[in-house]
C-alpha cells in the first residue's frame, strides 16, 4: 500500500502553485479583428470602472473598465503600427487610442505613472482569480439610466 503520509502536503504545495505560480502566467489581449495584441504579466497595478462623461463617449457605455499595468509588465505582440491617437481637443489628459482596422480602444501608455491603461475588455484569456475592479470613479458622473447589474434581472443569453 502507498504511503498517504505525504498526500496533505503535496495537496499543499499543489494549492500553492496554482494559486501563486500559475496566476503569474501572461494575460494575453486583442483588439476586435485581432490584429492588435498584446502581454501583460500579473497581477495589475490595478482596476477601476470610471463613469466620467469623457469614458462613457469612447466607450459608448455606461462606463469603462480600465485596468492599469506597470509599463516593465506589458509588451505588444502583434499590431503596434496599426494603433491611432486621437487627441479630444481642449483636453490635457485625455485621447483616444485605437486600432485602425476594427476601431476597438486599444491599451496606452500613461507616462507620468509609468503604466499602461488597458482596456479590460480586451483581456483574452481572464482567469476567474483575476484581480477584481477594486472601485467607481466619478461616480457622481455615471450615466442617469445606469443600474448596478446586482439590481436587475441578469441572462446568459438575449431574452
Amino acid at each position: 500500500m502507498p504511503c498517504m503520509c505525504l498526500l496533505p502536503k503535496t495537496l499543499v504545495f499543489i494549492d500553492f502553485f496554482w494559486k501563486h505560480i500559475m496566476a503569474q502566467s501572461a494575460l494575453n489581449g486583442s483588439c476586435l479583428c485581432g490584429s492588435v495584441k498584446f502581454e501583460i504579466t500579473p497581477p495589475l497595478a490595478a482596476f477601476r470602472y470610471c463613469h466620467c462623461t469623457r469614458c462613457q463617449k469612447a466607450s459608448g457605455s455606461a462606463h469603462a473598465a480600465n485596468a492599469f499595468v506597470p509599463a516593465a509588465q506589458f509588451k505588444w505582440t502583434a499590431g503596434e503600427a496599426l494603433i491611432k491617437r486621437f487627441p479630444l481637443p481642449g483636453a490635457q489628459r485625455f485621447a483616444v487610442w485605437f486600432c485602425t482596422q476594427c476601431g476597438s480602444r486599444v491599451p496606452h501608455e500613461i507616462p507620468s505613472r509609468g503604466e499602461l491603461l488597458v482596456p479590460a475588455g480586451l483581456i483574452d484569456n481572464a482567469p476567474a482569480d483575476m484581480t477584481r475592479p477594486q472601485n467607481s470613479i466619478f461616480w457622481a458622473s455615471r450615466a442617469a439610466w445606469y443600474v448596478p447589474p446586482g439590481e436587475m434581472p441578469c441572462f446568459n443569453e438575449y431574452t
